[in-house]
């Protein structure tokens, strides 16, 4: 009798022990796409108010700055989802082929002894503006103005007076003229000669500066010192651009904070105060009614953080190089993609970068299409769609509240990131038609957009030359 309900208890428990590793696997092999909205997300709004100085803010910490991001949308009036959607693609478009062209060229560095630049220089910085912004104060007393913050660049810029050409911003142009703490960087400074293409006014002997775009657009103008205001935190003796030419489509903002790697960064300039540290995490506006938000300083290392090393290329210093080992669907890693793929070679050529002003992951043509095949196998059971945009795995998901997809998992050197669902397969129309949000490129460079980094707290510490990755880290 004793042996019989030994027998039993340990066929119970095998059962159970049998039942919760098939969950185990299951929730390796795939998850759940919760399908609370199939339409396209309505145009954000902006909540915070003119001047984001209000009494109620407490004292802030002199070693820590933290401000909220919006999506560049907000700042496109009158326009539907879907107009935005199809924005949001062209521009993501213009901006991969300039990073592609840019990450390829050997870059040529002059200095002009006259009030123009040479025709044969190629700014370091051509390759677009970024996707978010915040309001941040310029000059003293602080004018507030918008500006896109974006990885992928280095020089910070806004538009200035007197404007030979400005193009409609959200705010009055800023007025050098009223700020007390403006002043002019000589040509013969150290920082004019960080410049990619820099500049010299005979009149002034002040340092100019050039930023050429991608898509033509560029802005032009004297480089010069500034104070910046992010909340009530000032950030003294800023060198930034002040722009008095400048043509593009710059969608409202006044001008760019450039966060990449560049001597003449706003992480590098004031990488002594924030101890070389900075982190953002990107909401997905379709699922959630959280901010966007950047911390500089401690504070933004996330203690759930998983860290990869940056790779530096000597060829281009501007951009985040990270080490992509391979990439798994379905809990098995994808046959056909090897690190090899993934290599940033020694003449500066190949690699990853981390991009929060790319949108779409784009993969190396051959790594694109053995990921996109193992993703189709996995999802086979869900019924396919016509392909849309640049997108060539789609589905039709309307009339379904959810659906389970196979994981995707990035891995990098020391951090495996496992991606939600709706960070790899997004809506891009209001009928229900899902796509698989990764797309192929014939270029060696591969780029982690910002779709994918959507819930990631991702932390750059520059002090320990390495990336994290937190999930569930917008809280």
């Amino acid at each position: 009798m004793e042996e019989k309900v030994k027998l039993k208890f340990f066929s119970s428990l095998l059962t159970l022990f049998i039942c919760v590793y098939a969950a185990y696997t299951e929730t390796l092999n795939s998850q759940t796409l919760i399908l609370r909205n199939h339409n396209l997300p309505n145009p954000p709004t902006l909540s915070w108010p003119e001047s984001t100085t209000s009494g109620s803010d407490p004292e802030p910490d002199p070693s820590t700055i933290s401000v909220h991001l919006h999506h560049i949308d907000a700042l496109s009036l009158n326009k539907t989802p879907s107009q935005l959607f199809h924005l949001r693609l062209q521009r993501d478009g213009a901006r991969v082929k300039a990073l592609f062209s840019l990450a390829s060229l050997n870059q040529t560095r002059t200095i002009s002894s006259g009030s123009g630049f040479s025709s044969s220089v190629i700014s370091g910085l051509s390759q677009g503006s970024g996707e978010y912004f915040t309001r941040l104060g310029v000059g003293t007393p602080p004018k507030y103005v918008y500006m896109v913050l974006d990885t992928g660049s280095d020089v910070v810029w806004l538009q200035c007076k007197p404007c030979a050409k400005c193009y409609s911003q959200t705010d009055e142009i800023f007025d050098p003229s009223k700020s007390s703490s403006f002043a002019g960087i000589s040509c013969s400074s150290p920082l004019c000669r960080r410049l990619d293409s820099p500049g010299c006014n005979r009149k002034s002997s002040n340092c100019q500066y050039q930023v050429s775009y991608g898509d033509g657009s560029f802005t032009f103008g004297d480089f010069s010192m500034e104070t910046l205001t992010f909340r009530r935190a000032q950030v003294p003796r800023v060198a930034l651009g002040c722009g008095h030419d400048n043509e593009g489509l710059f969608v409202g903002a006044a001008g760019l904070l450039g966060l990449g790697r560049g001597g003449l960064s706003f992480p590098t300039q004031a990488g002594t105060r924030f101890n070389n540290k900075f982190s953002y995490c990107l909401t997905d506006r379709t699922a959630s009614t959280k901010p966007s938000s950047i911390v500089f300083g401690d504070s933004a290392v996330s203690r759930t953080a998983r860290f990869t090393p940056i790779i530096n290329n000597p060829k281009l210093d501007t951009f985040y190089y990270l080490e992509l080992l391979g990439i798994s669907v379905g809990g098995a890693p994808v046959r056909g993609i090897s690190a090899s793929l993934f290599r940033l070679d020694s003449t500066g050529n190949g690699g990853v970068i981390i991009d929060s002003g790319t949108s779409v992951t784009r993969l190396t043509r051959p790594a694109y299409v053995a990921l996109r095949d193992a993703f189709r196998v996995g999802a086979s059971h869900l019924k396919r769609a016509p392909e849309f945009s640049l997108f060539d795995t789609c589905y039709d998901l309307s009339g379904l509240p959810e659906v389970k997809v196979p994981t995707v998992v990035l891995h990098f050197r020391g951090a495996d990131v496992s991606l939600p669902a709706a960070n790899y397969l997004i809506p891009v129309d209001n009928s229900g038609r899902f796509c698989f949000a990764f797309a192929g490129t014939m270029s060696g460079l591969s780029i982690i957009g910002n779709i994918q980094q959507q819930g990631f707290r991702v932390v750059f510490d520059l002090a320990g030359s390495r990336v994290g990755f937190a999930p569930r880290g917008c809280a």
